[in-house]
């Protein structure tokens, strides 16, 4: 099968493969659209069942940043990096500055930051080779750095949203929610939901970052296995995608599914199978667009964090609308925000501008 005929194949503009026996670089960097702007996408380091794994990934997720992007109503369009971990290539300053030699050597097409298995350090790294990076520490009232903190509150705020549509409430107090990984998005979308009230159930497959939560916040935890399936008013994916599907839906008690993972959905008609359910579905490059909202900033070097405070709160207008235009033509959330993002790329590639009313949904 050839890259053009792959399934998650979706007109991307192209795909850059990169292979450094000195330093242990094999990396895939994809560049989904750049009719916004630059493709701007986090940098993932995965260990991965094997290279065709690898491609549908980076893929999956180039395409979702270019959505994301879109709907939030930033001048970038999607890219992404996954670099392959294996143990004959540990992360290592070397292989670091040799992936920024690769995003340099795309001269601007793709601008990188961090994702899952990269960090602000490692970013800091990279920084040595190439320009075309951001989540860079800041300093003073500029946004920046980890990105983790404004992804979680979107996810906050849009959860409330998600809520208040399918519980009838504004608050979360007693509310009980799961929450699908404690990493560093997971670790403050708890601290913020429990500040609110909501009584919380956990699992992570990393011990540390379960120590960490409870040592901060009551939760609950159960095996990692279960989380999906645990009798909760809201679960919140934080983890890794693909994980509605048909075989784990039927089993979901949840109302609600608002989280920060990508790729939440194994596949498009999985938006359906939530529908028949009766359960609500935030879109998730929609509720999770708070950290490329702070890395756009931070690039554009406009991050007063006031300012990207206001743009990550209008993360639940958005995710209003798009409740209120399922409801109305019978469809499911991920399809109305698809099609949302679709056109809003469309208009840029016919030469239309990207006004407010075109790039915003309120």
């Amino acid at each position: 099968m050839s890259v053009f005929e792959h399934p998650e194949f979706d007109h991307h503009e192209s795909i850059h493969f990169f292979d450094e026996p000195s330093t242990g670089l094999k990396a895939i960097i994809a560049i989904s659209s750049t009719a916004l702007g630059p493709a701007a996408g986090g940098c993932r380091r995965w260990r991965y069942l094997s290279d065709a794994d690898a491609l549908t990934d980076v893929l999956r997720l180039s395409r979702g940043m270019t959505y994301k992007n879109a709907v939030a109503g930033l001048p970038f369009g999607g890219g992404k990096a996954v670099i392959l971990a294996d143990d004959a290539s540990p992360k290592s300053p070397q292989l670091l500055r040799a992936f920024g030699r690769a995003v340099d050597s795309l001269g601007g097409r793709y601008i990188t930051a961090e994702d899952v298995g990269i960090t602000v350090d490692d970013i800091r790294i990279v920084r040595q080779e190439t320009t075309y990076v951001t989540g860079l520490p800041q300093s003073g009232e500029d946004a920046g750095g980890d990105p983790s903190p404004w992804t979680a509150m979107g996810v906050f705020l849009g959860l409330k949203a998600a809520a208040k549509a399918r519980l009838g409430s504004d608050s979360l107090d007693g509310v009980k929610v799961a929450v699908q990984g404690v990493g560093n998005v997971g670790f403050h979308l708890c601290k913020l939901l429990a500040d609110a009230g909501a009584s919380l159930v956990v699992a992570d497959i990393n011990r540390e970052n379960l120590n960490r939560v409870a040592n901060i916040v009551p939760v609950t935890e159960v095996a990692p296995n279960e989380i999906l399936f645990a009798d909760v008013d809201i679960l919140a994916p934080c983890a890794l995608g693909n994980i509605l599907s048909a075989q784990t839906i039927p089993q979901i008690k949840a109302r609600v599914i608002a989280g920060a993972a990508n790729n939440q959905l194994s596949a498009e008609i999985d938006g359906e199978r939530l529908v028949e359910r009766g359960i609500l579905y935030a879109p998730d490059y929609v509720i999770n667009a708070g950290g490329v909202i702070s890395c756009a900033r931070e690039y554009l070097a406009r991050s007063l964090e006031d300012q990207v405070r206001i743009e990550v709160s209008r993360i639940p207008e958005r995710l209003t609308k798009i409740f209120a235009d399922a409801e109305r033509l019978n469809r499911p959330t991920n399809k109305i925000a698809d099609d949302l993002a679709r056109r809003i790329v469309a208009n840029a590639s016919n030469g239309t501008p990207a006004t407010p009313d075109t790039r915003r949904i309120a």
